[in-house]
């Protein structure tokens, strides 16, 4: 991996750079030298080679020998070739060299090569030859034998009297020429080589002058990158190099002035997003979210933005209202979303554009408040008013037409006006207990209603419970029991409170229960340490749907039959704010046509202390 950095940085490549310029100027050099070297040295071998030919043509030329070569007895004959041989053997000073003597019709008359006399005698059918005795006098051509070794081969004529009267055909090796230029390309290469190597070394030395201030500041770069700004690159001269160390030096000091600025200023926005009450998104110009509080992602249900999110996915609403909110406009919805834990939450979003001078809008801004709890306030509010004005409202209209018919004339007759007069008078008793009922929750929720505790027996209590509405479950034949646990007998309470709560407790369930059926009242102290009184009976039950809403004010699950039978819908609203005052809880649990099971959970406290 370190070899591979090595062959890409710069001093590498300098090295490289120059090398190849070396190399490149050496070949041209050298393909030029060496290419006329050789044609130099092939021409003066060639020009040698025809010079000695045409001295021995004009040597041959002499008549005397001419005369002596056209002899027909066999004596003379041969003594000619005799001295041919020897002229021809003793001419030549090249090594290697063959020299042939032809006469007229190109057969061989003489031949310097002393082991081939065979040859003597016979034709010689080079192409060279018979131009050569046609009188053609520029006749050479390079050619290679088997052995590989490349020869220069001239044929030329012999005129004697301007007469062709044969020929000399000469065949010399050019092994020296060519080993000369062997070994001068031996010393080319060599002297490329070390020329090479010289630079390679100067190279690495003058590249180190320009690739170290450039490593240096790679470096102070580096630490820059990481954040530290304590070190400085060191300025070597006034060159470009020390002028760009100067101005990196530079950059370095006001680079880290800004993010020390930069960050203190990241700081505080850090810190007052993550203590803002309200959850804030920040997008860039497309709509992505950029920054997220600590609350937002609370809101929203989200533990970590993931990179690319929209803000209209992250709020789960349309596109439109962001896409409005980017150019330029500001908005304000509603968001509603379900919780497991806390039911449904209500959420403001204010969404407004982020403007940059000169840029346009460049985000968007979403500011999300938590209005859950004046939501279900005002929906109180609102539920409150309308209930309390329906519940005033009809007992009123009636006590209303009853006292103007009494006063059309229903007076003078006595059983009619008695029985109006009862009628006003039970709309009256309803009004005041629902008066009554509102100031009870009022000092609930003022916490003005004060805990009177005092040591309570149970079995007594919850017998004297029973005895109060003796009269109506003998009217449905109801059965009632009262089981309490013998290791828990007394407990310090407040009595009128508990028996407010236990009071409308069995008055519900002897309503609701049918003739004949049974309500079972138990105290005991269950696995927590807590104290445990349970009302069971057999009645009509309460559907699923309204169990979770049981509680509140004014609520009933069948209210035209509640009314009728006198309840204000506040009975149960009242009993778990004063089972709350004494730190404990009320649940409830119902089936359909089986019964329903209220369990009011106490703690058990010391005497004359308070829950904590």
């Amino acid at each position: 991996m370190s070899l591979f950095r090595m062959f890409r940085s710069i001093q590498f490549k300098l090295i490289l750079m120059v090398l190849l310029l070396i190399l490149i100027a050496v070949q041209l050099i050298g393909v030029y030298f060496i290419s006329t070297m050789k044609n130099s040295l092939i021409n003066s071998f060639t020009g040698n080679l025809n010079q000695q030919a045409t001295l021995l043509t004009t040597f041959l030329s002499d008549p005397s020998l001419t005369a002596t070569n056209a002899a027909k007895d066999g004596e003379g004959e041969t003594g000619a070739n005799e001295m041919l041989s020897s002229l021809v053997g003793n001419f030549f000073t090249i090594s290697g060299a063959e020299v042939q003597v032809l006469d007229s019709s190109g057969k061989v008359l003489a031949t310097s090569k002393k082991q081939q006399p065979s040859v003597v005698g016979r034709k010689n059918t080079s192409l060279l030859v018979s131009r050569a005795l046609q009188g053609v006098r520029d006749n050479e051509e390079e050619i290679i034998d088997e052995d590989s070794t490349r020869n220069k081969v001239i044929a030329k004529p012999v005129i004697s009297n301007n007469k062709i009267v044969g020929a000399v055909y000469i065949v010399a090796p050019m092994k020296e020429v060519y080993e000369t230029m062997e070994g001068i390309n031996r010393i080319f290469v060599s002297g490329t080589l070390i020329a090479l190597g010289l630079t390679a070394v100067l190279g690495v030395l003058l590249s180190g002058t320009i690739t170290s201030p450039i490593k240096a500041l790679t470096r102070q770069a580096t630490e820059v990158a990481e954040g530290r700004f304590d070190q400085r690159v060191p300025v070597f001269g006034r060159d470009e190099i020390g002028q760009l160390s100067s101005a990196f030096n530079d950059m370095t000091d006001r680079l880290s002035e800004a993010l020390t600025v930069n960050e203190e200023e990241k700081e505080k926005l850090a810190s007052i997003l993550s203590n803002m009450s309200d959850g804030v998104l920040a997008t860039d110009e497309l709509g992505k979210v950029i920054v997220t509080n600590r609350r937002a992602r609370g809101m929203l249900g989200i533990a970590d933005m993931k990179d690319g999110t929209t803000l209209s996915s992250a709020l789960g609403i349309e596109k439109m209202p962001i896409a409005e909110t980017l150019q330029g406009k500001q908005s304000s919805l509603l968001l509603r979303r379900d919780s497991e834990t806390e039911g449904e939450l209500v959420f403001r979003v204010t969404l407004t554009p982020i403007r940059r001078r000169d840029k346009g809008v460049a985000g968007a801004i979403a500011v999300l408040q938590d209005v859950t709890e004046m939501e279900k306030l005002e929906q109180s509010r609102r539920e409150f008013v309308a209930n309390v004005s329906h519940e005033l409202r009809t007992p009123l209209t009636t006590i209303k037409s009853y006292a103007e018919a009494l006063e059309d004339g229903a007076l003078e007759e006595p059983p009619l006006a008695d029985r109006f007069v009862g009628v006003i008078r039970n709309e009256t008793e309803r009004m005041i207990r629902l008066v009554t009922d509102l100031l009870h929750l009022s000092r609930f929720d003022s916490k003005r209603n004060q805990l009177r505790r005092q040591k309570t027996d149970l079995p007594l209590m919850l017998e004297e419970v029973v005895d109060r509405f003796s009269f109506q479950l003998r009217q449905k034949a109801i059965t009632a029991t009262v089981k309490v646990d013998d290791k828990k007998k007394t407990a310090w309470l407040d009595r009128d409170g508990i028996d407010q709560v236990l009071d409308n407790l069995v008055s519900n369930a002897i309503k609701y229960t049918l003739d004949g059926g049974a309500i079972e009242i138990t105290c005991k102290t269950n696995d927590n340490g807590l104290l445990a009184i349970a009302i069971k009976d057999t009645g009509i039950g309460i559907p699923k749907k309204d169990l979770a809403r049981i509680f509140e004010r004014f609520y009933r699950v069948d209210k035209a039959r509640s009314r009728n039978m006198g309840g204000t819908g506040l009975g149960l609203s009242i009993a778990r704010e004063i089972v709350r005052a004494h730190g404990g809880s009320i649940g409830i649990e119902s089936e359909a046509n089986v019964g329903t099971v209220v369990t009011v959970l106490l703690p058990i406290v010391p005497e004359g202390s308070e829950p904590s």
